[in-house]
């Protein structure tokens, strides 16, 4: 990533890989043996939070990119089945998962780049059923990565390790 974007679609790219590296930096600190880990039963195992942030990734970069696209065309769990490969659910080994998570951005950067900057400024419809443009939503969508990255430092904490996050900003 280069320090000065040059576009509203260069600077929301560069947003976007600050929070999938921050994802890898928290999914490479945590034990490999440790990725069936979960707080409650209720709660998503490390392997599936990073599955669930690879299937979001891909279902943000298929809608977005899609001249079409609109986020009430179908159900979640449909556009779901629609834009994310079969791979994101059979991987739940710590390297593979992180070979997902940065080819699913390096996809998605090659895509929304081919979209270009004026498909981004157009509107979508969200899930909440209003119109909004598909920067808008991409920003949601990388907010929405940082939501998980949280929680995954919270795993952290939980399996007795320091987040990377906290890491890095301590000099460690």
């Amino acid at each position: 990533m280069s320090s000065a974007s040059t576009s509203l679609l260069e600077e929301a790219l560069q947003a976007w890989g600050y929070a999938r590296d921050g994802v890898v930096d928290e999914v490479q600190n945590l034990p490999a043996d440790r990725f069936e880990f979960r707080p409650t039963p209720a709660n998503r195992s490390v392997a599936e939070l990073v599955q669930h942030i690879v299937e979001s990734g891909y279902l943000m970069v298929g809608e977005l990119t899609n001249p079409k696209g609109d986020f009430r065309r179908k159900s979640y769990d449909k556009l779901i089945a629609e834009h994310a490969p079969q791979e994101v659910y059979t991987t739940t080994a710590k390297r593979e998962l992180v070979k997902l998570l940065k080819a699913s951005y390096a996809e998605g950067v090659k895509r929304f780049r081919e979209g270009g900057e004026l498909l981004l400024l157009q509107f979508i419809r969200q899930f909440n059923g209003v119109p909004a443009t598909r920067l808008t939503w991409m920003h949601h969508g990388i907010g929405h990565e940082e939501y998980h990255r949280g929680q995954l430092a919270l795993y952290a904490r939980l399996l007795g390790r320091v987040p990377a996050l906290t890491k890095m900003i301590m000099g460690g």
